[in-house]
């Protein structure tokens, strides 16, 4: 639901000429940053429903910054795609984002180039290139702002699993936006002063707060609903719950929104990038089980490896619990890297690509 509000009360009805006529999408993604932000503090700072990370100067520098400044870059294309594509379009193009995130890996690294993956992707390209040929209203500047959106998004997918894993952390959505917001904010205020505040100060704005607080609660509404999501719910749950939301999405904006027609062509484009995502999803899913499947029997083979050498060299006290050369949990030095922990970052963080 969260999701529904926002992409209809955030950017269709808010953004388009035809409804609100607030045609300033980095002004409204900015408002959407300092509220988010806003509330992240309190909720870190205030109400202390979440503890901070250890955050120092190099991390910041080096990990926050470039994630902020793509994060802000996907807000920005995505939220101004609106002002020339419908909803339902802007769906459609979506689904290149398995795409673009499995590219972005694979130059960074992060994943290796595999036959089935790339056959996938190449199934859904051509699902959204006959979707975008059925397009009636078909925008070249619409499109090429979601897509570059999708890109850069995918690329603050990678650099958030390269960049925070390797310094060992891992941000929820609420510490996310403690540090990420307030950066991102920074980043939309240049593109901001030259390209939107000119138009502001000379043309009729109608401001409504009512209108503008709900629809930065619907944006806050989105970002805590994927964490509860993913915290509460499976990887298949979350992958069909996707991929359902889309369906929603596109059926729905063509009653609420005339001018979001489909076309024959647009559907049958879009099963066909639809297919190419549900397998994409299934590999991943399987990978991570496969993963899950190969670490724990390993953790367990060391454990029993050193109960049995801790027990040699001290046969007589073999049920001894005070030894201090007893390992234990608190001291394996690869707890670190259970499933429980580190896949399930990784998971979330592929994961939300698509559950966003």
């Amino acid at each position: 639901m969260g999701r529904l509000g926002e992409e209809w009360l955030d950017r269709e009805w808010v953004l388009s000429p035809k409804y609100f006529n607030f045609p300033f999408p980095i002004t409204l993604t900015m408002i959407h940053m300092a509220f988010s932000g806003a509330i992240a503090f309190i909720l870190v700072r205030v109400l202390k429903v979440v503890s901070p990370v250890n955050m120092t100067f190099e991390i910041y520098a080096t990990c926050v910054i470039p994630i902020s400044a793509f994060f802000a870059s996907s807000l920005w294309f995505g939220n101004t795609a609106y002002l020339h594509i419908s909803v339902a379009f802007i769906q459609m193009l979506k689904a290149l984002m398995p795409v673009a995130t499995f590219l972005m890996a694979v130059i960074c690294g992060t994943d290796k180039l595999r036959c089935d993956v790339f056959w996938n992707m190449v199934l859904v390209s051509v699902g959204v290139v006959v979707s975008s040929y059925g397009e009636i209203h078909f925008n070249v500047v619409g499109t090429v702002y979601q897509v570059t959106g999708i890109f850069a998004e995918a690329l603050r997918l990678v650099l958030t699993q390269v960049l925070l894993q390797k310094k060992g952390l891992t941000l929820n959505p609420i510490t996310s936006l403690y540090y990420i917001a307030p950066c991102s904010f920074m980043f939309l205020f240049v593109p901001w002063y030259f390209l939107e505040k000119p138009g502001m100060e000379v043309s009729q704005i109608q401001f409504n707060f009512w209108i503008f607080f709900s629809n930065a609660i619907c944006a806050l509404a989105l970002n805590f609903s994927i964490f509860l999501v993913i915290g509460r719910t499976g990887a298949v749950t979350i992958r069909v719950a996707g991929v359902l939301k889309d369906w929603i999405l596109i059926a729905l904006s063509t009653v609420i929104f005339p001018e979001s027609t489909i076309t024959g062509l647009n559907i049958i484009g879009y099963a066909i990038a639809l297919c190419g995502v549900v397998m994409y999803n299934y590999l991943k899913v399987k990978d991570v089980r496969a993963s899950t499947a190969e670490i724990l029997p390993e953790r367990a083979s060391k454990e029993w490896r050193l109960d049995k050498k801790s027990s040699d060299l001290y046969p007589n006290n073999g049920n001894n619990g005070g030894n201090p050369l007893q390992p234990s949990a608190d001291n394996d030095e690869e707890t670190p890297l259970m499933a429980s922990s580190r896949l399930s970052h990784i998971g979330r963080s592929v994961l939300g690509t698509h559950a966003a």
